[in-house]
């Protein structure tokens, strides 16, 4: 594919450069929006947009397995399946694999406003209860600030719980944690007031 938006470019380069440890926990994190094919033995993500699965091929790539896009039927849905195996987080991970980790969480399943007019901020929604509780003890572990991990109304859902990053720690969430994610990482462009500052070492 042929990269002609500037932002799109920054991501490929950065995702490039990534060490294999820090492409391993991208992928951990965004597996979190996966499935496992058990009749073929693949990790399966679908995505609406399918620049973002150009992202996660080439990491696979970089951790030396088979990925394929495909589209699913008729409808606006795009599908990565790959050979991949995930792998356990290793027993010490570094300031920079946690936020690859944080990063690749983020854009499979971090939540922010679509609408500029919007109040801003960056929420993580999972069911795993201890999941979450992992990924915030590592955005902390980096420098960045969290809301409480708490279940919005159990009366609603037992099982859905979020997190929001602090906005004293929106600044200090782009510029360590970041997005790979095209349409997440023009939208904290937007919200940075020209700021954004990518963390590639």
């Amino acid at each position: 594919m042929i990269w002609s938006d500037k932002t799109l470019q920054e991501i490929m380069a950065e995702a490039k450069a990534a060490t294999i440890h820090e492409a391993r926990e991208y992928v951990s994190g965004a597996s979190r929006d996966g499935t496992f094919n058990r009749l073929h033995s693949t990790l399966r993500i679908s995505q609406a947009d399918p620049r973002w699965l150009e992202v996660l091929g080439l990491l696979f790539t970089k951790l030396g397995s088979r990925s394929w896009i495909y589209r699913e039927g008729k409808r606006n849905v795009w599908v990565i399946e790959t050979t991949y195996r995930l792998h356990q987080s290793e027993k010490f991970r570094g300031k920079f694999e946690r936020a690859a980790f944080a990063r690749g969480y983020f854009d499979a399943e971090g939540g922010i406003p679509r609408n500029p007019c919007d109040r801003f901020y960056l929420q993580f929604v999972q069911k795993d209860q201890a999941d979450l509780k992992g990924l915030r003890s590592d955005l902390l572990h980096v420098g960045i600030r969290c809301g409480s991990l708490h279940n919005p109304s159990s009366r609603i859902d037992p099982d859905y719980w979020r997190f929001y990053v602090l906005a004293k720690s929106h600044q200090e969430f782009l510029r360590r944690v970041g997005s790979w994610h095209p349409r997440k990482r023009r939208l904290l462009e937007s919200r940075s007031g020209g700021t954004y500052q990518s963390n590639t070492r």
